[in-house]
């Protein structure tokens, strides 16, 4: 494969001036990830500036850096390293071959589980490279870096976009410029910036407005922000394609049941054929995200069969419903790392799933606050506990006050301890799991619940997907 980037390159892209020649292999603008042929991206920030990091990336094998101020080593000096960031990825985009697919995603819940299994679907079909966002680099410095990245032999391109304000979208799009649009679903987060589900409803379906090409949209039919997604996406899309359990989706679930394996084996009915699988994850959200993805293997032009086994083998992703076995008084236990994200719907969906898990033990939750929800916040966490009575939930341990409605509304239903912090959470947690328990960890990414992960799965062994306990 050549360079990511020659010097020249880089200095055609974004006028800059590259102070000696160098080809790189990859781009990074966190210097703890930098590996041996990385050019260094020296964002400027609030709180510290990439300058200051230089060197120490290049101790770490970078060969170049991004600047817009002269440094030790081989750099471009541009006047503004965001700016040039932006430029790059225009350029990587335009370089790519006419023939080539790009794929957009954005949603409130699951858009980075979607274009993980996206990604793995393309893949699997074997007709070239599949370049992705990794992690969620989705807003308006993670999207320039992903293309960026981009390789010119790139067939393939999956691209999450995120936002939390109106009109950020509609930016990332423009960059994007998609031949496949996704919403996957419309959930109330980030309603405290905007205001009310349909404004959110709005926000995601910005990004319609970057479509060129195939121009085909892929939209919700469940979703009760259906009608509003196929109006915006008027006038951009050439096609709207619809994907849902209901039979009037263009995409749908002939069936669903759960797998012996503690999936779902779906049959799921396309718009020119049919194709059963077993989708390694439970739940119904991931049963959704498996529709939408296969609306879009289907458009892309991709073999559903190749697909259909990439949602077989599609492992949980860090923090998105990776599993890990927890090794505790003498035998086993099942942690469930939600820990990324959290809004009402997500919530919802993963606390059924839990309920649905086959084990001999208990059924643990340890919740954290959802944040962004404005005057819902009251009463989206009160309704958790709802959600937790009909899926048959043991034991809460609940962090914040978020929870006090919650606490009140189902005590005596539902064991309860409540946590301040984290770390009271983690206490509380060792004292009352036992084996064959399963346990949900779950809150916004900001609670910091990835610490309660760690402490308790440590070096223990990951769950393979799929596995019955």
């Amino acid at each position: 494969m050549s360079p990511l980037w020659t010097s020249a390159e880089i200095e055609a892209a974004t006028g800059g001036t590259a102070s000696a020649p160098f080809e790189v292999s990859g781009i990074t603008f966190n210097s703890r990830e930098v590996v041996p042929g990385h050019m260094f991206v020296a964002m400027p920030g609030t709180v510290h500036d990439g300058h200051d990091f230089v060197a120490g990336a290049s101790e770490r094998g970078a060969v170049a850096a991004l600047v817009s101020r002269p440094v030790d080593g081989p750099h471009v000096l541009v006047p503004d390293v965001a700016d040039a960031l932006t430029a790059l990825a225009v350029a990587a985009r335009a370089r790519l071959d006419p023939k080539a697919v790009v794929i957009g995603v954005t949603g409130s819940v699951g858009k980075t589980s979607t274009k993980e299994a996206l990604a793995a679907a393309l893949e699997r079909s074997r007709k070239g490279h599949v370049h992705r966002s990794v992690k969620s680099y989705n807003n308006h410095t993670g999207v320039p870096l992903s293309l960026a990245r981009m390789p010119r032999e790139t067939c393939f391109a999956v691209l999450e976009m995120g936002m939390n304000h109106a009109g950020e979208i509609a930016a990332l799009t423009r960059l994007v410029r998609p031949h496949i649009a996704i919403v996957n679903a419309i959930a109330p987060a980030h309603i405290e910036n905007l205001g009310s589900i349909e404004a959110i409803a709005d926000a995601k379906g910005e990004i319609f407005e970057g479509l060129e090409g195939a121009r085909v949209a892929i939209i919700p039919e469940d979703s009760d922000q259906r009608d509003r997604l196929v109006k915006a996406a008027r006038g951009h899309a050439e096609e709207t394609i619809t994907f849902g359990r209901s039979a009037d989706a263009d995409v749908h679930a002939v069936h669903a049941v759960n797998s012996a394996a503690g999936g779902s084996l779906v049959t799921a009915r396309l718009l020119s054929s049919e194709v059963t699988f077993t989708l390694s994850q439970r739940g119904e959200h991931w049963i959704s995200n498996a529709l939408a993805v296969l609306a879009a293997v289907e458009a892309a032009g991709c073999d559903l069969a190749a697909a259909g086994l990439a949602l077989s083998d599609l492992g949980g992703l860090k923090g998105r419903g990776e599993r890990h076995v927890i090794h505790v008084g003498g035998g086993e236990a099942l942690l469930i790392d939600e820990s990324y994200n959290a809004n009402p719907a997500s919530m919802a969906a993963t606390l059924k799933s839990l309920g649905e898990e086959k084990i001999d033990g208990r059924r643990i939750a340890v919740l954290g606050p959802m944040r962004e929800l404005g005057a819902e916040t009251e009463r989206s966490h009160a309704e958790v506990g709802e959600h937790a009575l009909g899926a048959g939930i043991d034991q809460l341990i609940l962090i914040g006050p978020e929870y006090d409605g919650l606490a009140s509304a189902i005590e005596g239903k539902i064991a309860i301890d409540r946590a301040e912090n984290v770390d009271q959470a983690i206490d509380r947690l060792k004292i009352r799991l036992a084996p064959g328990d399963a346990v949900l960890v779950k809150a916004s990414n900001s609670v910091g619940l990835a610490r309660l992960v760690e402490a308790m799965a440590g070096d223990s062994e990951r769950l393979a997907q799929g596995s019955d306990r």
